[in-house]
């Protein structure tokens, strides 16, 4: 999971329950998002990195391509 790539569904923010979209095993799956330096909102449709997974379905997250 840390390095895939996806696309912000529900705002990620400080105090938010985000949600991302990842491609994984052939197919894409949801995941619940925080920001991984618990500071930066990316609204959606930002392009963000996964940085950390908690299992099952929680991944930390940054911007793919600064903003």
């Amino acid at each position: 999971m840390v390095g895939l790539m996806g696309r912000v569904t529900g705002a990620v923010g400080p105090g938010l329950v985000g949600e991302v979209i990842v491609r994984v095993r052939g197919g894409a799956e949801h995941f619940l998002a925080y920001p991984a330096d618990g500071k930066t909102s990316m609204e959606r449709g930002t392009v963000v990195m996964v940085v950390e997974h908690l299992p099952p379905r929680t991944v930390y997250v940054e911007a793919a391509y600064g903003s």
